[in-house]
């Protein structure tokens, strides 16, 4: 009894003289985003561009005050391109590491996986690579964003690059998940839909992802002798893939070739000139397509700071910082899930690939891919640049909300 008197006459009394009860250390304390990529295996590049991407725009805020007047702080797990890690991590950088937000993300069958739980764990989602449109289609949810392009809005601007190529019978290589499958089905179908007279081959490839040996694939769609190919293969495997595949002539056949995600830096610095000229390649964000202050700015801190170009992912996991800090700003509150949650809906920043808005139904944000052949070297930058360089535009190549099937 005695020490509730005193715990209620010290409540009293800091209410009286009114001193805040929450201590003055925890306003100082940094605000945390907890990031989950793949950091290990054939894919690490794409997690190490991404972090790269993430402590330039932290660095950057921090120096310009922070936010609220809190440095940023980055917590930062391996996901290793599996569901169950991913989820693991998930819950250690809510639960333990009290992060106000997460983003990342490098695999479709790990957004699959992470996407559920998230209203369990009542923080907002940023996914920054991961291109399932499942993520803010059928299993949508209150606290999932992404902020860049999925595989509807990419096979949408890449089936009409290849209708244009008049190449009539089709066929794919691609990873054996969500990624792979998901691609050819989405790239089919909008192809279709321009010229129902093409021929969606029954001779089709699926490599696990990972794979080392990929010429009994290649092979295989050698030996369809189609018209063209869709390419979905990505990180270390599309590296891997090409090389193996220049060894085998794969790409001086008469075929239309399209890399779903070949322009992705990390992969052309990779392979230099063994990535063949004249190929179809596509990625989420090319470096030198957007002239705005955002994107020179960017482009600039990023090559002084790494001395290369940076990628998509680098790109897209920069700009979700950024969107934290405005989302968190409007809340008014870094603690609370919820209101940053809300904050993002229908928000819009201005990022180096442009104005970007999560839109309101599905929290995807309509931003289109950018497309080109590869070119001669960059010699500056180690890398094929791109020729004939398309900028599709977001909301033209986007499903409706209604399409997409997400019910918020």
């Amino acid at each position: 009894m005695k020490s509730f008197k005193r715990g209620t006459l010290l409540s009293a009394l800091v209410m009286a003289v009114g001193i805040s009860a929450t201590p003055s250390w925890a306003a100082d304390e940094p605000i945390r985003l907890g990031a989950i990529h793949i950091l290990s295996g054939s894919a690490a590049n794409y997690g190490k561009f991404a972090r790269q991407g993430i402590d330039l725009a932290i660095d950057e805020i921090n120096d310009s005050g922070g936010v609220m007047g809190r440095d940023l702080e980055l917590v930062i797990e391996d996901s290793q391109g599996k569901a169950s890690t991913a989820i693991q991590a998930a819950r250690k950088l809510v639960y333990q590491d009290q992060v106000s937000g997460l983003l990342g993300l490098d695999s479709s069958g790990v957004a699959q996986g992470l996407v559920p739980i998230m209203p369990e764990l009542k923080k907002p989602l940023i996914i920054t690579h991961a291109a399932t449109p499942d993520a803010t289609g059928s299993l949508c949810n209150a606290y999932t964003y992404r902020i860049s392009n999925n595989v509807a809005q990419n096979m949408n601007a890449l089936a009409s690059v290849a209708a244009e190529t008049g190449a009539k019978r089709w066929t794919t290589i691609g990873p054996d998940y969500a990624f792979g499958h998901q691609s050819w089905e989405y790239f089919g179908n909008a192809l279709k839909k321009i010229n129902p007279d093409v021929e969606l081959l029954k001779d089709t490839a699926f490599p696990r992802f990972g794979a080392e040996d990929f010429t009994p694939f290649i092979n295989g769609v050698m030996a369809a002798k189609p018209d063209g190919v869709l390419i979905s293969v990505w990180g270390g495997d599309l590296v891997n893939f090409v090389r193996q595949a220049n060894n085998l002539g794969f790409f001086e056949k008469d075929m239309q070739i399209i890399f779903t995600v070949g322009a992705a830096t990390e992969v052309l610095s990779a392979l230099g000139e063994q990535m063949p000229e004249g190929v179809w390649l596509s990625t989420r964000y090319w470096y030198k397509a957007f002239d705005n202050e955002q994107n020179k700015h960017f482009v600039a801190a990023y090559k002084d700071r790494y001395g290369v170009p940076p990628s998509y992912n680098a790109e897209g996991a920069y700009a979700a910082v950024y969107a934290y800090k405005k989302a968190i700003e409007k809340a008014g509150s870094a603690d609370d899930g919820d209101k940053i949650a809300a904050a993002l809906d229908g928000m819009s920043l201005d990022a180096p690939n442009g104005t970007i808005t999560f839109r309101k139904g599905d929290h995807q944000a309509l931003v289109g891919p950018n497309v080109g052949r590869a070119g001669a070297m960059d010699e500056e930058d180690g890398i094929r640049d791109l020729e004939d360089l398309r900028l599709f535009d977001g909301e033209k190549i986007s499903r409706s909300v209604a399409e997409t099937g997400c019910k918020l």
